[in-house]
């Protein structure tokens, strides 16, 4: 791998940081979600959507107050795993992004393009800021990538000349 610039690692750095960050949050609410085992699901829904001021009669809080009462302990635990095992690839990706690893850089760009489109779907639908930030910062990120993927096999190919 090549010299990488002073600003190419600071602004991996910050990418990396970033994706330590989605995994932390991830990591918390899989621990989240194994508070509720061995709880009565269906009462916490209740006072979840009674909490949000919601009418727990009407059509959507009914809808997800039906679907939480079906949750089960080994479905809570599926979740809990699966949340644990987006940690774990996040933090791998933030590790080997810190240490300027090409792979990394291609994983980001992968994963992070993966949800581009639903994200810009959800922009058409909803329009609202939080979904426009989160479209904006992946698809920088995504760009940001990319453009030192770019740039790092540009000045290979100079090397070799």
């Amino acid at each position: 791998m090549a010299k990488r610039k002073k600003h190419t690692a600071g602004g991996l750095r910050i990418v990396s940081v970033i994706e330590a960050a989605k995994g932390i949050l991830v990591l918390i609410a899989g621990f989240g979600v194994l508070a509720f085992i061995h709880s009565d699901l269906h009462s916490v829904a209740e006072q979840l959507v009674r909490n949000s001021h919601l009418n727990p009669a009407s059509h959507y809080p009914r809808i997800f107050i039906d679907a939480v009462t079906r949750l089960n302990d080994r479905h809570l635990w599926i979740i809990a795993l699966s949340a644990l095992t987006y940690s774990v690839v996040r933090f791998i990706e933030a590790i080997g992004l810190w240490h300027q690893m090409e792979w990394a850089e291609w994983f980001g760009v992968l994963t992070g393009g993966i949800y581009i489109p639903v994200e810009a779907f959800e922009v058409i639908e909803k329009k609202t800021w939080p979904v426009i930030t989160l479209l904006l910062v992946n698809a920088g990120i995504v760009l940001y990538l990319g453009r030192v993927l770019y740039q790092s096999r540009k000045s290979a190919r100079r090397a070799k000349k």
